[in-house]
C-alpha cells in the first residue's frame, strides 16, 4: 500500500479510536454526574451499596456508550456484547484454571508460603466487585475498541500485538506506584504484553466481550484469594482467604508485581497463547485488513 494510504489509514484508525473513547468516556460520567446523584438522593443507600452502585453504573454506561458507538458509528450489530452464559462460566473456569497452573507449583515447592487462614470476608466481596468492573472495562477498551479498529485496517496478527504492548506499557503505572526496579519494570511489560495477548486470542476464537472479561476477572480474583500481591497492588492482600509469603529470587516469585511476572507464569501463558494462536490459524479465524 503507498505510503499516502497508509497515512489516511492511520488517520482513520486514530479518529476512530478517539470517537470510541468518546462515547464510552461520555456515557460514563453522564452517569456519573447526573444519573447517580439522583439514584442517591432517592435511595439513599448505605455507602458501601453505593459503591457497588456507583461502579456497576459506570460500567454499564460505559457498555452503553460502546453500544451505541459500534451501532450508530460503525453501522454494525454489536454480536460481542451478545449474552453467551455457557461461554462466560467456561471462560471464567479457564481464566482461574490457566492461572491456577502456575500457582500450584509455585506453592508445592514453597516459593509462595500461606502463613495465616482468615477465611472469607465481606471485604473480599468489595474487592471482587471492583475487579468485576475493572475487568470488563478494560476488555472492552482494549479488545473490543483498540483491537478491534486496529484488526480492521491491518489484519488480526499486527492488532494483536499492537493492542498488547499497549496493553503490557499502561501496566508500567502500577510498579511506578510502588517504586520497582528496571527488572520489575521489564518484566512487567512483558509479561502484560503476553497477558494482552492471550485475551485478544480468547477474543478471535469467541468474538464475546463477556466471555474475555470473565476469563480476566476469573484470572485476577484467582490471584487475589491466593494471598499474593495483584499486579503490583499489595493493599487487597487484607481482603484474601489467606496471608502469603513468598520466597525465592524475583523471577521466581514475580517481585513487587506478583506472580503474573514469575517465570512460571511466563511460560504457562506463553504456551496458552501458542495454542490459541495454532488453533485461531487451523480453523481460519485470524482476518485480513478491511477496505
Amino acid at each position: 500500500m503507498p505510503a499516502m494510504a497508509q497515512f489516511r489509514r492511520l488517520l482513520k484508525v486514530l479518529g476512530q479510536l478517539l470517537l470510541a473513547m468518546a462515547a464510552i468516556i461520555g456515557t460514563a460520567l453522564v452517569f456519573r454526574a447526573l444519573l447517580f446523584p439522583a439514584l442517591l438522593w432517592t435511595f439513599d443507600p448505605d455507602p458501601v451499596l453505593a459503591t457497588q452502585l456507583k461502579r456497576l453504573g459506570t460500567l454499564a454506561s460505559a457498555v452503553l456508550g460502546y453500544w451505541i458507538y459500534v451501532r450508530y458509528f460503525r453501522k454494525r450489530p454489536v454480536t460481542e456484547l451478545r449474552p453467551a452464559l455457557a461461554g462466560v462460566a467456561l471462560g471464567g473456569l479457564a481464566g482461574a484454571a490457566l492461572i491456577g497452573l502456575a500457582l500450584v507449583p509455585l506453592f508445592a515447592f514453597g516459593i509462595y508460603v500461606v502463613t495465616a487462614h482468615q477465611g472469607w470476608q465481606w471485604g473480599l466481596l468489595e474487592v471482587a466487585g471492583f475487579l468485576l468492573v475493572a475487568a470488563m472495562l478494560e476488555e472492552l477498551v482494549y479488545r473490543g475498541v483498540l483491537f478491534q479498529t486496529l484488526e480492521t485496517a491491518w489484519g488480526t496478527v499486527p492488532a494483536l500485538w499492537l493492542q498488547a504492548v499497549v496493553f503490557g506499557l499502561v501496566h508500567l503505572e502500577n510498579v511506578f506506584a510502588v517504586n520497582g526496579s528496571a527488572w520489575d519494570m521489564v518484566a512487567t511489560v512483558f509479561s502484560v504484553t503476553l497477558l494482552g495477548a492471550l485475551w485478544a486470542l480468547v477474543f478471535v476464537h469467541f468474538r464475546n466481550l463477556w466471555i474475555c472479561g470473565l476469563n480476566h476477572f476469573a484470572w485476577n480474583f484467582t490471584i487475589l484469594c491466593s494471598g499474593v500481591p495483584l499486579s503490583g497492588i499489595d493493599e487487597w492482600r487484607a481482603s484474601a482467604p489467606v496471608l502469603t509469603e513468598y520466597r525465592g529470587a524475583d523471577w521466581l516469585t514475580g517481585g513487587v508485581f506478583g506472580p503474573e511476572n514469575s517465570l512460571v507464569t511466563l511460560v504457562v501463558v506463553a504456551v496458552a497463547v501458542g495454542l490459541l494462536m495454532h488453533f485461531a490459524v487451523k480453523r481460519g479465524k485470524l482476518r485480513r485488513p478491511g477496505p
